[in-house]
């Protein structure tokens, strides 16, 4: 590995295929950045060691996964570019015991059960889909550290760290199990080829307390369908049904009302007076589980 660097590993790959955009295949060269995902979780307590499993989402070149393999680390990498997976069978060739490449769409298979940390630069387009993937894999098998390359504007949305206008779905369902940490910029130029805007490096942190939270789909229903039409005020929102409430078991139209009807009364403790006249945007992070839970747990009188 020690003649190997990230500019080399690219050329290599480009050298065999044109990337691909629709398979976002912007590849990082930038050795500080590379260095800096790889590390970040040592900020938390949770370096990335010989113990460690990574599990690396598009491999691409190997730029990533060149640096997270000097650390000692066991990788699985799951690349869906068959061209890719055969230029990494080549240049990390006599590391089958600490690197496994699986052939694989990411979302679509099984993860290692021991995996410890994710590091990635996934592709833009698939940003939502795998987040939601980490978290399912989260709740079942706990990591230690989430480490992501993605467009900047998307990070915002993730750590919710610009002003109400940058919350939403997205920002509270991870707030559900992570603590956001977000890093360097980076530029297009550090990719090749350069994507048309800036990136940045974030880190899920998984948090120490457990949320409370009655449950889990109906809480990304209710903040989806809110922020969907995030100019109404609550009053209007919620005085219709989230679209698929249906799929929640034991829940529909008239148990939905019936809901709505006793939280009006009753102004749950954790809702501030006037809740019903804000929008989404006025309404905190905690507002948004209370209102969660009550209806959640509502059970209509018999």
């Amino acid at each position: 590995m020690e003649d190997l660097d990230p500019r080399m590993l690219v050329d290599l790959l480009r050298d065999r295929i044109n990337p691909d955009k629709s398979l976002g295949q912007h590849f990082i060269l930038d050795e500080n950045i590379i260095s800096d995902a790889v590390n970040m979780p040592g900020r938390i307590g949770h370096d990335v060691t010989e113990e460690s499993h990574v599990l690396e989402i598009g491999p691409g070149p190997g730029s990533l996964t060149l640096e997270i393999l000097k650390k000692g680390a066991r990788v699985t990498a799951f690349e869906i570019d068959e061209e890719a997976v055969m230029h990494l069978a080549r240049v990390f060739k006599g590391l089958e015991d600490q690197l496994s490449v699986i052939h694989a769409d990411a979302l679509t298979v099984d993860w290692p059960e021991d995996t410890t940390h994710i590091i990635a630069n996934i592709p833009y387009s698939i940003s939502s889909p795998v987040l939601d993937r980490i978290q399912d894999h989260h709740i079942s098998n706990p990591l230690k550290a989430v480490v992501l390359l993605v467009q900047d504007e998307f990070s915002e949305r993730m750590a919710m760290n610009r002003g109400p206008r940058s919350m939403g779905p997205l920002g509270l369902s991870l707030w559900l199990d992570f603590e956001i940490h977000t890093g360097k910029k980076v530029p297009p130029g550090s990719f090749s080829p350069p994507p048309r805007v800036n990136s940045r490096l974030i880190m899920l942190e998984p948090k120490e307390s457990e949320i409370i939270l009655e449950h889990r789909k109906m809480f990304k229903l209710i903040s989806q369908h809110c922020f969907a039409n995030r100019r109404r005020k609550m009053s209007t929102l919620v005085s219709k049904p989230p679209k698929r409430v249906s799929r929640v078991r034991g829940w529909h139209k008239s148990r939905w009302n019936d809901a709505l009807s006793h939280i009006k009364s009753e102004s749950p403790e954790g809702l501030r007076d006037g809740w019903l006249n804000m929008r989404p945007d006025d309404m905190i992070i905690s507002e948004w589980l209370v209102l969660c839970n009550y209806f959640s747990s509502f059970e209509p009188e018999k």
